[in-house]
């Protein structure tokens, strides 16, 4: 039996940001609720939505592990996603502007996975098509990936 290979890289970027505005919408629901009661159908089908997608967007985890780069959104491990090592050109630390704001969202530069600030690592894939990893360690994931793309050197 194989055991499970140890990440090359493991980091857990907390949504600061996004954190704060779930929790702001979710202690506004009995708010809204004692403004108009009559909202109180809606507001018990927004609720549980809301808390979901807190459970989907708190936080992105970001992992370099045998062949391949994965990341995944909070304690719900979707979404997600992942590439080879081998389709991976390049990566570059950059920042992101804040009209690409954070989430799941297409930006000039190709697909942003970010939860709160804006350092990232713009990963190039070989096919041309790049995307963004939004991470408060753009440095040491870079290094990360620097290090899992260099070729193996011989032993001597």
């Amino acid at each position: 039996m194989s055991r499970p290979l140890r990440p090359r890289y493991e980091h857990r970027q907390g949504g600061g940001f996004t954190r704060l505005t779930f929790v702001l919408g979710i202690l506004a629901m009995p708010v809204l609720y004692a403004l108009d009661p009559k909202a109180g159908p809606a507001l018990a089908i927004a609720t549980p939505f809301l808390l979901l997608a807190f459970a989907a967007f708190d936080g992105l985890t970001i992992r370099v592990v045998g062949d391949e780069l994965a990341w995944q959104f909070g304690h719900l491990g979707f979404p997600r996603g992942r590439v080879k090592l081998a389709d991976i050109a390049a990566a570059t630390v950059t920042r992101t502007t804040f009209w690409e704001g954070w989430g799941i969202r297409l930006t000039r530069r190709g697909w942003l996975y970010s939860v709160s600030g804006h350092d990232a690592v713009q990963i190039e894939r070989r096919n041309g098509k790049p995307f963004l990893l939004g991470t408060d360690e753009p440095r040491k994931l870079k290094a990360a990936l620097d290090a899992a793309l260099a070729p193996a050197q011989p032993r001597r």
